[in-house]
């Protein structure tokens, strides 16, 4: 079977959907399919190393990205969306097609096809329309986004679903429960592992380690650290918030947080092993709060404790977890959490069996290997419309 991956983008690019799409990449080889992998050219000057699976062939295409190095935004979109139509049209032939959000990927994803008479599998890892209102976006402007994400999800074979709480919301919204493969999500456990060495900074600071964007909400750490002097806050990452975080920072906790751009996950992991904890949030009352922030998964498999702030699974994940707790989104809530936390640090055992405990929850390999079932079956029928 041959199956042709598109996204935007894939490994050694360090975002959340390129972990996963290069453990299915990996996956569909080791049961010997062939892949191939449509994606974007990386950063300029990106240092990262190329974990890019055996076996599988990637062809990169040039693209627009935001001045933080991302693509995101309507042009950068469309610079690879039109182009990728093109090159799947032009494509040998796939048994599957599997593609990545946004929904403006998967429309061109869908149209082309349609041309070529191939079944789609849509990896919902995310409800664009949702995180759009959240982020306070036109109301016209969701409903396109909507338009767009119903018109992929209908016109696809499967669509891969991340988590319960993502599937309960694509039902809400229409998709046949019989087109959603529950796949989850999940870490590389062997780069996120509690052996290994850790950063260069001193121990004890409380990491944000991930996107800081409207829908998160992450100013509430920065806020909090008013009323914890002994605290020190370290953001690693990009996102829109990026910006602002830095200029509250330096208003309420001069010389108490640092900023760090995007790592590769190897680095990103030196940097859990040396936190007393590590923080995620998802702001309450936005319409997104079924969403799952994935650093959390990272965090626990390195064996560092946890604190989310605001609403949904995250919370409930976080108080499951050995070394883990939740707290309202709220400044003073995260202050007392916070506190508490670094006055009690984890031991060194109690951090192998938070990672212990992750392992056996969250490791990527398994998605993978569920969303290598889905993509098999979609191969060997014909695609519901």
């Amino acid at each position: 079977m041959r199956v042709i991956i598109a996204s935007r983008v894939f490994a050694p690019e360090p975002a959340a959907a390129a972990f996963r799409l290069a453990a299915l990449a990996r996956e569909l080889t080791v049961r010997g399919h062939e892949v191939e992998v449509l994606t974007s050219r990386l950063p300029a000057g990106a240092e990262v190393p190329d974990s890019t699976p055996a076996g599988v062939r990637v062809r990169r295409a040039p693209v627009l990205r935001d001045r933080t190095g991302v693509v995101r935004g309507y042009l950068p979109y469309l610079s690879f969306d039109i182009p990728l139509f093109f090159r799947l049209v032009a494509a040998r032939r796939a048994a599957v097609f599997v593609v990545e959000p946004p929904p403006t990927t998967g429309l061109a994803a869908v149209a082309a096809a349609a041309l070529r008479r191939t079944p789609v599998v849509y990896y919902a890892a995310d409800v664009l329309a949702d995180a759009a209102a959240s982020a306070g976006n036109a109301a016209a402007v969701v409903r396109v986004v909507r338009w767009m994400e119903r018109t992929v999800w209908r016109r696809s074979a499967a669509v891969l679903s991340v988590s319960p709480s993502v599937t309960a919301r694509l039902v809400e919204l229409g998709v046949p429960t019989a087109r959603i493969v529950e796949v989850g999500n999940g870490i590389d456990t062997n780069v996120f592992t509690p052996e290994g060495s850790t950063s260069v900074a001193q121990p004890g600071y409380a990491l944000y380690a991930g996107t800081a964007s409207e829908v998160h909400g992450a100013g509430v750490f920065v806020e909090a650290l008013a009323t914890v002097p002994e605290a020190r806050l370290v953001f690693m990452g990009g996102g829109v918030e990026f910006a602002a975080l830095q200029r509250r920072a330096d208003e309420v906790a001069p010389g108490r947080v640092t900023f760090h751009p995007t790592a590769a996950p190897e680095e990103v992991a030196r940097w859990l092993r040396g936190a007393a904890v590590a923080l995620a949030s998802v702001k309450p009352d936005g319409g997104y709060q079924f969403a799952f922030p994935t650093k959390l998964y990272a965090a626990a498999a390195t064996g560092a404790p946890l604190l989310f702030s605001g609403d949904g699974p995250g919370a409930g994940f976080a108080q499951d977890a050995p070394l883990g707790s939740a707290a309202p989104h709220d400044p003073a809530a995260v202050a007392d959490a916070l506190s508490a936390l670094l006055s009690a640090p984890a031991t060194v055992a109690e951090r192998h069996a938070q990672a212990e405990w992750a392992r056996a929850r969250v490791d990527l390999a398994a998605v993978a290997g569920r969303a290598a079932d889905a993509v098999a079956g979609v191969a060997r029928t014909r695609p519901t419309r």
